[in-house]
């Protein structure tokens, strides 16, 4: 993809159960489907801080980034291209509720993750970097 890369962080979260830590859109791009908490790298920000700002921001939830699980590119509007890496993640303390732009955050089973209206290409890259296994 050409275009403005705007520099993207998500969080790969796990349970003690397995589940995986949704949120649910609350604005566009895909206002109201299913993806990884996350968001924009602000200026000045690594990675880990990003993802660590983000997750509490939405999710309510204190987190340590861990290892790069994987990246993708995705449409941003207008020329831009937003350059999203996520990572695993551990929760380090908080409470699960969903805030800023989550209209709702969950933990899923894995076997029903792709039985929500997820975003563009999540459910591929999910299972291309092991995270869901193949329906």
């Amino acid at each position: 993809m050409t275009g403005r890369r705007i520099p993207c962080v998500g969080a790969i979260i796990r349970d003690g159960d397995g589940r995986l830590l949704l949120i649910q859109r609350g604005h566009d791009p895909e206002a109201g489907r299913w993806s990884l908490p996350g968001g924009r790298v602000e200026l000045g920000e690594t990675d880990a801080q990003a993802v660590a700002r983000e997750m509490l921001e939405e999710t309510g939830l204190v987190v340590t980034a861990g290892r790069l699980v994987g990246a993708v590119e995705r449409p941003g509007g207008g020329d831009t291209v937003l350059d999203i890496r996520d990572y695993e993640v551990t929760v380090t303390g908080g409470q699960l509720a969903a805030g800023d732009d989550a209209a709702d955050a969950r933990w899923v089973a894995p076997g029903e993750v792709t039985a929500l209206p997820l975003t563009t290409g999540l459910a591929a890259a999910l299972r291309s970097w092991g995270v869901l296994d193949g329906d």
